[in-house]
This record gives C-alpha cells, structure tokens and sequence, in this order.
C-alpha cells in the first residue's frame, strides 16, 4: 500500500488518516474484550448487555474488534484508489465516536430501550458503508465497489444478531456465520491482492526469482469456490455437500498460496506474516469442511482456526505494515512486532489445542487468552507512539 494522499494540515496527527484511531482502538479492544471474556467465565463476572456472556463475546469480536481493523484498513487504503482526500478529522472522529458507543452500548444494552440500544450499535457499520460508498461512487472506482457489499452483509449480520435479545429466536446463528463468512471473504479478496503483489515487489528488490504466480484461473476458481463455500456453510452448516467444497476450496487455496513464494520471506517476518496469515485461511477452511461432514469433529476448532488464526493473523499482519508505511517508517519489523506475531498464532495454536484435548481445555484456554491479550497489549503498547504522533521525516 502507498501512502495516501495527505489531508489538510489542520488535521490533528491521529485524525489525519484512519488507521490511526482505528487501528489502535482494534488493538485495546482486542485485549480488553478478551479479558473481560475470560473473567465472565473464570469468575462469573456479570455485564448488563442484552447478549449472553458468549453471544457477547462472539459479537464483540467480529462487529468490534474486526470492524475496527476493517474501518482503519479501508478507509486509509480508498484515497490510494480514488486520489480523493482520505477522510479525516471531525468526520473521522465521528465515525470513531459511533465505533466506541457501539462498544459501551452493547456491553450496557440491558439498562437500554431495545430499539435504542439496537440504533447506537448499527449507526457505525452503516455509516462506514455509506462513507465507503460515497468515495468509490464520487471517484467512480468500479473495480473497488464490490468492497461495499461485505460491509452492507456484516450491518446485516448485525442485525440479526440483535434480533435475538428482540423476541426472534434462532437468527443468532445466522448472524454471527454471516458476519463470519462476511470477513473470510472480505480477507481472502484483499489477501489475494496484497500478499503476492507485495512478495513480488520485495524479491523484485533484491533480484530474486521466480517471482509469484500471476492472477489466473487457478486463483479466480478458488475464490468462487471459497466464496460460495462459506455462503453454502451459513446457510447449510451441516450439509455434506458444503463440506465437499469446503475441503475443496481448503486444498485450491493451499496450492495457489505456496505459488506465491512465501518461504522467500521468511527473512522478512513483516511479509512472512501475511502468508501465514492466509495460510490459517486454508487450514481453517479445511478444519470447517470436516466439522460439516463429521457432527463429532468439534466446530470450535474451526471457528478458532478462521477467528483467532486468521483474523487474528492477518489483522496483526497488516496494521503494522500499515502504520510503518503511512508514517515514513521502513517496512521491516522490530523485535516487538515480531514478538506480536509469535503470541497471536501461539494463542491461536492453543486455543484449537483446547477444544481437542480434553482434560486441559480450561488450562489451555487461559494460555491462549493470555497470549492473545498479550499480542494486542504489546501492539498497542509499541504502536500507541507512531499511531498518535506526526508522520516521522524521510
């Protein structure tokens, strides 16, 4: 990604482009949420929202912490495909504002009108979408607009997830796979995009070859097939036929991944990370299709595999390489980025260790959590500096 083009210089530094707020209130939130999770569990913790402590849990990763990272990842990369002014400064603090109430709103929903409390957490995914669209339809950037679609799927899937509290009981599930599946493809689209285009550009640099493969066919059927396994898996979780594809998407995308040279970065854990990121892509779609075709495999590995390894992974993965590369800093990981990375995919290891093993879940759960928590505690820790203060001079 290339910097964006520069806002006004009236612009506070952390709300000159988006990824500063956004990517640093994905990164407390991340640790925090996680820690309230564990204390719900271990100590019975009792938090006055209309969800249950899991529905809570699982919401508050997808539509709070993803979201974040989605709004602060889109939103600075937009003005690179229009070459309009990325959006800043009192609308961007707005739209920060909407995210931190839909935090505290959800947590406190239960001392809410329903309605009400429904209303403050889907004004920020809907005015994402609509900021979204408003820049691609303003620069008429066509190859860009099928990237309102996941955004207007996960205000949906939100949703129905606030459907439940109201009475409609069942479209839980619905909510919470779709806004799953609704990331997933949201990932593998811009995963596509970014991890061979950026493997090219580092071995073009040091005149190392072959380089990655080049978009084909091979990749479009992947992804169609990918795509339409998670649409099969959200409506029809059970279904064999799901997980046939599941599996067969799983494989296509393990082969068109190791086209892409990954073990020729490996000296540089900033782009490395982003192969493993979508490696967790396959494998956790691989772990989906076996839960579909066999009742007994447990389906929290799989959710854990896409949650914790991918998301996890991939957002990690990119927020460093984001903030370095927007603020004038080299594209290459210090010892405490590096150290994030290892903690995130050691939590996630874990955490599908603890659905397996049976006898150690709650002990392996704990680890992972404390990992996790770690890895975004440590980000924030070491991020909090470059994303609050002026860009550092070439």
């Amino acid at each position: 990604m290339t910097p964006a083009k520069n806002p006004p210089a009236r612009s506070a530094p952390w709300l000159s482009l988006a990824f500063r707020p956004f990517f640093l209130a994905a990164g407390i939130w991340a640790a925090l949420a996680i820690a309230l999770w564990i204390g719900m569990l271990a100590r019975g913790w009792a938090v006055p929202s209309r969800f249950t402590p899991l529905a809570w849990h699982v919401h508050e990763m997808l539509f709070g912490f993803v979201m974040a990272a989605v709004a602060g990842f889109l939103l600075t990369a937009i003005p690179n495909w229009t070459q309009r002014q990325p959006v800043h400064g009192a609308s961007l603090a707005a739209l920060a504002a909407l995210w931190l109430v839909g935090r505290i709103d959800t947590l406190l929903s239960s001392a809410l009108p329903l309605e009400l409390a429904a209303g403050l957490e889907l004004a920020f995914p809907a005015a994402l979408a609509l900021v979204v669209a408003r820049e691609l339809v303003a620069a008429r950037n066509r190859r860009n607009l099928p990237m309102i679609a996941p955004l207007l799927v996960l205000g949906c899937a939100d949703l129905l997830m606030w459907l439940d509290p109201a009475g409609t009981r069942g479209l839980q599930a619905y909510g919470w796979r779709l806004g799953l599946a609704a990331i997933l493809i949201l990932v593998s689209v811009i995963g596509a995009r970014i991890v061979p285009n950026f493997t090219r550009n580092w071995l073009v640099q040091r005149g190392q070859a072959p380089l990655p493969a080049p978009h084909g066919l091979l990749d479009r059927v992947a992804l169609a097939g990918l795509h339409l396994g998670l649409v099969g898996w959200v409506l029809f979780p059970t279904h064999a036929a799901v997980g046939v594809l599941l599996l067969a998407a799983a494989a296509l995308t393990f082969v068109r991944l190791a086209r892409w040279r990954g073990l020729a970065t490996f000296a540089e854990p900033l782009l490395f990370v982003l192969h493993l990121g979508y490696a967790w892509l396959a494998a956790g779609t691989a772990l989906l299709g076996v839960a579909s075709l066999a009742p007994a495999f447990p389906l929290s590995a799989a959710i854990h595999a896409l949650t914790a390894g991918t998301m996890g992974t991939m957002i990690l993965a990119v927020m460093p390489r984001v903030a370095r590369g927007h603020t004038g800093r080299a594209l290459t990981a210090d010892r405490w980025t590096v150290t994030t990375f290892a903690l995130v995919n050691a939590a996630a290891a874990l955490r599908i260790a603890a659905t397996l093993a049976a006898g150690w879940t709650w002990t392996l759960l704990v680890l992972s959590a404390t990992l996790w928590i770690a890895a975004f505690g440590v980000f924030a820790w070491r991020y909090a500096p470059i994303l609050l203060r002026p860009a550092a001079t070439r």
